[in-house]
This record gives structure tokens, sequence and C-alpha cells, in this order.
């Protein structure tokens, strides 16, 4: 995708997916559930929630995928990570999610603890890589599992045809979906599901839309996941730095015209990365056109109630 594409009003079939992340304070915890309220009338497939490395949010993880398994309708998957952990912590930790309803896990490597950059050692006892991780939970039970997937290749991989290698040997080992880094050329994701394909991956391949909360975050972010910025992105924002509202605005075009472009591509699912914030994600897809088709959840009230329970 190259500057400014017109939208135009899409109806569904295209199925959604949110990602979420585990609260770190009370008012965060606010926060995520009324995100969680509003976005669920979109009616998502599923909704996954994030999971640090080495297990270092797998309480308030543990804790949301609970709420959401007992207290909504939707379908929910854990992230899951094995950056320092043996394989029986994994399990472990496994037997946890299993117990609160967990079916579907979103299953990483994870980062390494010195950071994204450095090598990768895998713990002693533990799973060596992403592929590993796969086939240890199919071990485990008959899980749903998702993986990642990189359009412009992990930052670790050699080349793309190491990464493509790689997700061909989560799928061989039981993943059914692929979710992909975010990325901003439509061009680019085209030409990785192309060589996907020609590889023999036939899972589903699911583009990760990031919408663009704040630029300079997201380049730094970018730049530590290889994600490639296009300068068109700073063209869109010139001028707006003292005005929320237009950033936001602009923020959700965008957005939509990835998701519009990707769409007329063939493409029919869609991964959003919400970052616990529903307005610029409820602008986005409204931006296609779309309205949500009903309430999911508990109302407003029942669901401020449950929050305090």
């Amino acid at each position: 995708m190259a500057g400014h594409l017109q939208t135009q009003a899409l109806k569904r079939p295209f199925k959604l997916s949110f990602e979420f992340f585990p609260p770190k304070s009370e008012d965060m915890e606010a926060q995520l559930w009324e995100t969680v309220d509003d976005l669920a009338g979109w009616e998502p497939e599923f909704v996954s929630v994030t999971y640090g490395a080495g297990g270092t949010t797998k309480a308030p993880t543990l804790a949301a995928v609970r709420r959401l398994i007992g207290q909504t309708p939707l379908a929910t998957a854990s992230h899951l990570t094995c950056v320092g952990a043996t394989r029986e912590d994994v399990a472990n930790v496994v037997e946890e999610f299993r117990a609160v309803g967990v079916k579907h896990f979103v299953a990483l490597r994870g980062d390494p603890p010195t950071g994204v950059g450095s090598a990768y050692q895998p713990h002693p006892g533990g799973y060596e890589n992403a592929a590993a991780l796969v086939a240890g939970l199919k071990d485990l039970g008959d899980f749903e599992i998702s993986v990642s997937a990189y359009p412009e290749k992990h930052p670790e991989s050699a080349d793309l045809a190491m990464d493509i290698d790689m997700l061909k040997r989560k799928v061989d080992n039981g993943a059914t979906r692929a979710l992909t880094q975010f990325f901003f050329d439509n061009d680019l994701f085209e030409h990785y599901l192309n060589r996907v394909r020609a590889a023999g991956i036939t899972i589903p391949i699911v583009p990760g839309i990031m919408p663009i909360l704040n630029l300079t975050q997201l380049k730094r972010f970018a730049s530590m996941c290889g994600t490639s910025v296009p300068a068109w992105l700073d063209d869109r924002f010139a001028g707006l730095e003292d005005s929320p509202a237009d950033r936001a605005r602009v923020a959700a075009e965008i957005a939509a015209e990835q998701i519009a472009d990707l769409q007329r591509r063939g493409v029919d699912e869609f991964h959003l990365y919400t970052m616990n914030r529903a307005p610029l994600v409820n602008t986005t897809l409204q931006q296609l056109g779309l309205s949500k088709p009903k309430l999911m959840v508990e109302s407003d009230a029942q669901l401020a109630v449950s929050a305090t329970a």
C-alpha cells in the first residue's frame, strides 16, 4: 500500500479478532474492561491476551483470561511463551490456563531476556524455539494453536526463506493459524503470502493491523521488531502534533485504508492490535462503513458491577 487509498463501504464477511494486554494497575484494568465491553459488539472470532516472556505477566494474564471466559461470550485465547522456562514450567502454566477454560493458545517463543536483537539462548530443559513449543502443546492437549508470522522476516532470521521455513515447522507441528507482525506495506504482505503458499503452507495467514496511536512510539517499536515505516506516514501526520483529534482521525483512516486494500486483494481475516483502547478501533471499522451487529456482553452497568466484584 502506498499513499492515500480510497476506502469504500465493505460488508462483512471478513473475520475480526482483537488482541488485549493484561492490566498493570487498577486504572488500566478499568480501561481494559471498558474496551472489552465496547469492542465485543463487533462479534470477533476470538480475542487474545498477551503473556510476558518468562511468565512475567502470568497472574494478570490468567485473571484476564478467566474473566473473559467466565463473564463474556468471547472465544478467548491466551498467549504463551517459553523464554526462561523449562518444559515442566510450561506444562504447569498450560494446566493452569486449561483449568479456567482455555482451549486456544497463541504460541510464541518470546524475546530474549536481554532484549530484542540479542542472541536467544534456550532455557536448560526448555523449548528451543516456537516450533518445539507448538509440538509440546499438541502433546499436552488438543488445543487450537495460533503462531506468529513476519511479512518482513523476524529480526533474528537470516533471510525470508529461513523465516518461512520456521513457520512451516510450526505448521507441521500443529499450528492452525498464523497472526502476522504489524506492517504498513500491503505489497510486502502479498509477496510474503505468495511465498508462504509456494512453500506449501495452507493455514490462514491473518494480517496484524496496528492503528497508530503515537507515530514516534510506533517507529521506536517498529525498529526493534524489524517493521518498515513508510515515509508517507510522516506526511499524513505532518502538522498534527497539537491536534489529538485530527491525529486519531488520520490514524483511523490509515488503518481502514489498509484493511480495505487487503480485502480487495482477497484477504478475509484481520487481527487488530487494540492497545486496550476501543475508540480508534471503532472509528477504523466505522470508516469501512461497518456497524456493530449487536452487543454481545453484559450492559455497561452490569460489567461495571462485575468489575468490582
